[in-house]
């Protein structure tokens, strides 16, 4: 049961409990993860208050998070994508490059022309099979 998704969907469509009167309570409480429930809460206007209050009392034992967000928030089924970072090839062109770190980089890129870019990709190109 270490998938978060399911306590996700136990908080927000089902409404049944999973941390109660199940065959192994102490292991359900164990597989809890608090930062990815919060971090799934937080894509909704509506539970992104409550994913924020649990972040501050994140010394709470995983139950009593877990019961706070189970009978705090309201039954509805929200769907979003997770947000995922996306790789940038000028980015680790520059990084690669000039070998800076990401603060380095962003502040490199931001004073660097397309042409210059162009230059350090054809640079950095690796030919043959």
């Amino acid at each position: 049961m270490s998938n978060p998704f399911i306590f996700l969907n136990s908080i927000n469509v089902t409404k049944e409990n999973i941390m109660r009167d199940t065959e192994n309570d102490e292991l359900a409480e164990k597989d809890y993860n608090a930062f990815m429930v919060n971090r799934g809460l937080s894509y909704f206007y509506d539970t992104v208050i409550h994913a924020n209050e649990m972040n501050h009392y994140h010394e709470l034992d995983n139950k009593l998070q877990y019961e706070f967000l189970f009978h705090g928030i309201r039954k509805k089924k929200r769907f979003s994508k997770w947000f995922k970072p996306t790789e940038d090839a000028d980015f680790e062109a520059v990084k690669e490059y000039y070998e800076y770190n990401n603060h380095k980089t962003l502040q490199a890129l931001s004073v660097l022309s397309e042409f210059q870019i162009k230059i350090i990709k054809n640079k950095l190109e690796k030919g043959g099979t």
